[in-house]
């Protein structure tokens, strides 16, 4: 892997849907496929300096990266989007198009996406590891939100002229900078020029405004907690040292807090607490992408030559 591919597609319910793979010629038995946050500007993108270091330590797995329906190259369909909608993407993408046993990598508020894929009524029997960075707060993750309420912000706000304008704010380049130092990064240094490029670059169709309106509205807020307890796929949890909660209704949780809850809750599980806040497989890309690779050694094969434990 030493180039970015350009975008590939496949088509899902008369959707046109893209991504990426690097390392398409790789003969493992196993493949990772990466989940990326829901934001203003955010697609697959999120991971390019984790895929870098994933690339520099020759990784053997191909990586499949997917744009969600409403982000990136994906088509942009005005609809509120529920987590189910993009967990029934990813199961037609596992299953036709990487057509292996995956690892999940997830990052954040993402992490209802992957637990319809490993539990319940769309659990894709192809997923047997999951990586979680930086899920959401326990009792986020377990406290149901309000439909009704979800719907009225959607249709009175988000879904309006209002919304509209709301939009042209956050995606300007002082709006990426100021909220990245303040909620996403530990150090504010590492808010580089690369990051908010990329952002404000991914933010420029006005269509992508409803995935991340229907993020923002609270649609994925539900009670997971039973499905968590059945998830089977061996996890590897990630979090870092400054982790903070961005919901401003969370109750606050330290970071060995969320560790030990969710390795309680998940039964085949391991995690460890890394430097950097809330996008560490941005800010911390080199110690996230080594954990990352050691547990795929440890648990489907053989071991990258140049990884350290670090």
């Amino acid at each position: 892997m030493t180039n970015t591919p350009s975008p590939l597609f496949y088509s899902w319910l008369n959707y046109k849907c893209a991504y990426t793979c690097y390392n398409p010629d790789s003969t493992s038995s196993h493949a990772l496929v990466l989940i990326h946050p829901i934001g203003v500007g955010l697609s697959g993108v999120f991971w390019v300096k984790f895929i870098q270091k994933l690339q520099e330590y020759s990784f053997p797995f191909p990586v499949y990266n997917p744009d969600l329906l409403g982000c990136g190259e994906s088509d942009l369909p005005p609809v509120a989007y529920d987590p189910k909608d993009w967990a029934s993407q990813l199961n037609y993408f596992i299953k036709n198009v990487v057509k292996k046993p995956v690892i999940l990598v997830v990052q954040g508020g993402s992490f209802p996406i992957a637990v319809y894929l490993c539990a319940g009524d769309l659990k894709c029997d192809l997923v047997e590891g999951l990586v979680l960075s930086g899920p959401p707060a326990w009792n986020v993750i377990t406290t149901a939100g309000n439909l009704r309420i979800s719907q009225l912000i959607w249709n009175g706000f988000f879904d309006s002229f209002l919304g509209f304008l709301f939009y042209q704010y956050a995606k300007t380049r002082g709006f990426i900078e100021s909220f990245s130092k303040k909620q996403l990064f530990a150090n504010p240094d590492q808010v580089d020029d690369q990051w908010v490029s990329l952002l404000e670059q991914g933010a420029k169709n006005n269509k992508k405004r409803y995935a991340v309106f229907s993020f923002l509205a609270g649609f994925w807020r539900k009670n997971y907690g039973d499905l968590i307890n059945k998830i089977e796929a061996k996890t590897l949890i990630l979090i870092g040292e400054n982790a903070t909660i961005i919901s401003r209704n969370a109750v606050k949780e330290s970071p060995k807090y969320k560790l030990d809850v969710y390795s309680k809750n998940l039964k085949y599980s391991r995690g460890k607490i890394i430097k950097g806040k809330n996008v560490i497989p941005y800010e911390s890309a080199e110690e996230f992408a080594k954990e990352v690779m050691n547990f795929c050694q440890e648990n489907w094969g053989k071991r990258p030559e140049k990884i350290g434990r670090g």
